[in-house]
């Protein structure tokens, strides 16, 4: 995939997609072929950090000790101390918890406590502190930064499904930056997967309410037909 057929997807999605009446999202959608997700080392689950902001604020809640308790207060969306952890006993506390964050990052020595406490709802629903996204932090972090991070990140995840689909942006954003964002995603995807582009079927661009529009060599080569 080329930025120019990126940018001209962006441009006919935005053009043909009826006016709604709240902020619509693009997202990337990305199709697999030859791929065995029973293999661990065919699955893809990536973070990815992107140049621009995903037009949307997000909520990212921290789970502390004391060293970060009252930085992170100042910082974060919401805040969890490892001394109120075990009010958290119900699953239904912790699934309401789950929901309210879109992404979670802990201290690195309570870390044992947080698996304890939260595994069991966060593990399935993806939500765990993740130390390759940069979500486990020493106990004398600097956690702006931390957070900065993570209003730009997104997570790129093929388990169960042969397609990823991530929000790149959104429709009041600039059409460069949204495709600058969609280019991010392509390129650290096509270098977790084991045959890189092989292993890339097609590749579509979608508002939240619109269809989708093919994008991509595979497109090109239909068009042509």
């Amino acid at each position: 995939m080329e930025k120019t057929q990126l940018i001209s997807a962006l441009k006919q999605v935005k053009e043909t997609s009826p006016k709604r009446k709240f902020k619509q999202s693009y997202d990337l959608i990305i199709n697999f072929k030859g791929l065995d997700l029973k293999k661990p080392d065919h699955q893809v689950d990536t973070f990815v950090t992107l140049p621009y902001s995903r037009g949307k604020k997000l909520k990212i809640c921290a789970l502390v000790g004391p060293e970060l308790n009252e930085q992170a207060k100042t910082i974060f969306d919401s805040v969890i101390a490892s001394e109120t952890f075990d009010r958290y006993k119900d699953k239904k506390e912790i699934r309401k918890l789950s929901n309210s964050a879109d992404f979670f990052i802990a201290q690195a020595n309570i870390m044992a406590k947080v698996a304890t406490t939260f595994g069991r709802v966060f593990g399935p629903r993806g939500k765990m502190p993740n130390p390759k996204a940069g979500a486990v932090v020493l106990p004398n972090a600097n956690l702006k930064p931390v957070y900065e991070k993570f209003q730009n990140t997104v997570r790129a995840t093929a388990k169960t499904a042969p397609m990823i689909q991530v929000p790149i942006g959104t429709e009041e954003m600039k059409i460069e930056d949204v495709a600058e964002n969609g280019m991010t995603v392509y390129k650290q995807v096509v270098q977790a997967l084991p045959n890189e582009k092989h292993n890339i079927k097609d590749i579509c661009i979608k508002l939240t309410m619109s269809k989708a529009v093919k994008i991509g060599e595979e497109a090109e080569e239909v068009k042509h037909k």
